[in-house]
């Protein structure tokens, strides 16, 4: 190539990023071929996520395709997928929303193949899932806070600046990690004692300082330990939760129980999470390259789309699960995101 093809070439690129589109910005749009898949082909999906099982009435919520305000993103292939990653490896790090995604990925991948052959272990903290007539492995860890939980005679300290865990995370073809809902659960819920920074431990912190710590542990994990010759690396956004009608425009709704339709249009009711610039602030700063799946403004869209009461056959509350989400749905879309992506 010479020196004028190379410059146009240079030149031709520039452009091309100049009008990339950014596919987390956007709206639902009904869509009559949604959802992707029958949840009830779906033999291993868990309780909390399947609500049609659990007794939920309406299915419009399932109707729902994301669409980018300047691109459209290729439909999710599930064959296609099995293809690209065959004899490959899959690790989801997190909390019970990367449980979500873990969950939604398996049942479309095995939507695609019934008829395949398959295993899963669940040994908390890992859910290993194998296509066997592929070599494909997807597993989940939970590992809510990404850094260590040590327990200790004085209790269980929460470690900010230690990620011994990240042991289990190599080798893997493909990571995506989650954390924050957990970052703010209060005593008696909360799994640690004590938090420790460096040499010194306290009872108690401002959370979103810890949590900052905390990425900021795991963002060094991964600029010295994965090969981003060989590893992909995703950080799943922080996904909306809807107890207050306030969350998506409606004061008057206690919480996201009977809500069956997305708030429309490109814009959420509710200022963004904290936790976002925080996020981008530290991937941005990262060595190796780490695509942000950013979540959020397609999840605080959607408070229709929770499991609500209909999490277990048994739940009666008035507001139910308004922070996971059903299986088929929106986590549905996360892959598909991630799909484009990859």
């Amino acid at each position: 190539m010479g020196f004028w093809e190379f410059l146009i070439f240079l030149i031709f690129l520039k452009l091309q990023n100049s009008y990339s589109c950014n596919i987390f910005e956007g709206s639902w749009v009904f869509d009559p071929s949604y959802p992707l898949y029958n949840s009830a082909i779906c033999p291993f999906l868990r309780t909390q996520f399947d609500c049609q099982k659990n007794g939920r009435p309406d299915k419009f919520y399932l109707g729902y395709r994301w669409q980018p305000t300047e691109c459209n993103v290729p439909r999710f292939d599930a064959n296609d997928f099995l293809r690209r990653f065959s004899d490959k490896k899959i690790l989801f790090v997190g909390d019970s929303l990367i449980l979500d995604q873990w969950q939604s990925l398996t049942c479309m991948l095995h939507a695609a193949v019934p008829m395949s052959n398959y295993s899963l272990v669940q040994r908390l903290p890992i859910y290993s899932f194998n296509f066997l007539d592929y070599n494909l492995t997807i597993d989940m860890e939970w590992h809510q806070f990404l850094v260590d939980i040590d327990v200790e005679k004085m209790g269980r300290i929460l470690k900010l600046d230690s990620i011994k865990g990240g042991k289990a995370w190599k080798g893997y073809d493909l990571l995506v990690f989650d954390s924050w809902h957990w970052w703010f659960y209060k005593p008696p819920n909360q799994p640690w004692d004590f938090i420790q920074v460096g040499n010194h431990t306290v009872k108690d912190m401002d959370r979103i300082e810890a949590f900052k710590f905390a990425l900021e542990t795991w963002a060094k994990w991964v600029d010295s330990e994965v090969d981003p010759s060989v590893t992909k690396v995703f950080y799943q956004g922080i996904s909306a939760s809807h107890y207050h009608g306030t969350d998506f425009g409606k004061p008057e709704a206690k919480g996201c129980n009977r809500e069956t339709q997305p708030v429309m249009g490109s814009k959420s009711p509710a200022p963004p999470s904290p936790g976002i610039e925080i996020v981008k602030s530290i991937l941005n700063k990262m060595k190796n390259p780490t695509i942000f799946l950013d979540i959020s403004l397609l999840t605080q869209l959607r408070p229709d789309a929770h499991p609500q009461i209909y999490a277990s056959p048994q739940l009666t509350a008035s507001t139910g699960d308004c922070t996971h989400w059903c299986i088929a749905g929106v986590p549905d879309i996360w892959n598909s995101l991630l799909y484009a992506l990859l």
